[in-house]
């Protein structure tokens, strides 16, 4: 009769504890989210009030941006009708790639299950990466919108030149809306972000290289220029860079080294060529 007595205990006492850490590890998951969407907004807004805090090396990048993308304005029109000549050369699954990959709601399909799976898995790694991914995302995408519908810029689906411009619309008006790009934003932020969490050099340009095939494709399509996809995707890279070094400061696994990146540019002349490379 004691043992049955015993054995009763062991099993109320065993049921008790399950329960408690059920809770406690439902508890724990609550709050790892609420400090994770806490970050995700803190990193937009950190992202955008970085110009308030630039130096000169800041400035000095910056100015190399705005330099390239004028460059590349002057020649839009040239490489839009030099593209022509091989766009229907392209596969298909490219092209289906290039545009589906980009869009707001695949993106956020991809960067959430990226997010869910780290905090299920307690992988502080991959959970970080949910956070830089849905935070640089969120950041870019916000301001893309808003600047196509401040600058105005016409598609090349329009029919109109490169240097149209119909600025300060509330309302979206779908072939005035071509600078910056969206796709190519979003989709390099994320080849960008997921990059960070490897060291080897070809698996970075392998991810770079798919990251860039939605602005291309978008342009071959004639939803942008050259110099919208090339703006964009190098402000993707300021972007997650700003964002990155803020979770350095709440997130225990990093992937900055603690050497300040130095961001550089070469441009390149000749006859009929006109070349831009970065490096960072």
């Amino acid at each position: 009769m004691r043992f049955f007595r015993y054995f009763a205990f062991i099993l109320l006492t065993t049921a008790m504890t399950g329960q408690e850490l059920h809770q406690e590890k439902e508890k724990n998951l609550w709050n790892n989210f609420t400090y994770d969407v806490g970050n995700m907004f803190g990193g937009v807004g950190y992202s955008y009030s970085r110009p308030f805090h630039w130096q000169g090396n800041d400035w000095a990048n910056f100015g190399y941006l705005t330099g390239g993308t004028l460059l590349l304005f002057t020649v839009d029109d040239e490489l839009n009708r030099w593209k022509n000549g091989f766009d229907q050369d392209v596969p298909d699954v490219i092209m289906d790639y290039g545009h589906e990959y980009g869009s707001p709601e695949n993106n956020y399909m991809l960067t959430g299950g990226v997010y869910l799976a780290g905090l299920f898995t307690k992988n502080e790694k991959l959970r970080r990466t949910g956070v830089l991914l849905i935070s640089s995302a969120t950041a870019g995408g916000f301001l893309q919108q808003v600047s196509k519908r401040i600058i105005g810029r016409a598609r090349p689906k329009s029919g109109a030149g490169s240097a149209t411009f119909d600025p300060l619309h509330l309302d979206r008006v779908y072939d005035y809306d071509s600078f910056p790009s969206g796709h190519a934003m979003l989709a390099f932020s994320n080849a960008y972000a997921i990059a960070k969490q490897f060291k080897s050099p070809w698996v970075k340009g392998g991810l770079y290289t798919v990251g860039m095939i939605p602005g291309l494709v978008r342009v071959l399509d004639d939803f942008h220029w050259f110099s919208d996809v090339a703006f964009s995707t190098v402000l993707s890279i300021f972007i997650v860079e700003s964002i990155d070094k803020y979770l350095d400061s709440k997130y225990d696994e990093k992937y900055n080294d603690q050497k300040p990146k130095n961001v550089s540019w070469n441009l390149s002349f000749g006859p009929n060529t006109l070349g831009v490379s970065l490096q960072f």
